[in-house]
């Protein structure tokens, strides 16, 4: 997972400051593509019961994945924050 340490750290202030905190699956592994597609459809369900969505992205990178959660977050009336400018 690219950016790993800072998703942990944004998960742990996020928590200490009294919120509840979901992000992505840590998986130490290859997977297959169906255990890909089964774990984007679940983080997908993680939007789902977020107030907000907390973009982490340092020096302003997006990748693919990240872009169809933003638009998935968008259509489902989520707000969306970054944690550093686009």
């Amino acid at each position: 997972m690219r950016f790993a340490d800072d998703l942990r750290r944004a998960h742990r202030d996020l928590t200490v400051s009294g919120l509840i905190a979901l992000m992505p699956a840590e998986i130490d592994r290859e997977v297959t593509s169906d255990q890909k597609a089964m774990l984007d459809a679940l983080h997908l369900r993680k939007i789902d019961l977020a107030d907000r969505v907390l973009v982490v992205n340092p020096g302003g990178y997006i990748g693919e994945s990240t872009r169809s959660e933003i638009a998935y977050a968008h259509a489902t009336d989520t707000p969306v924050s970054f944690t550093d400018p686009l």
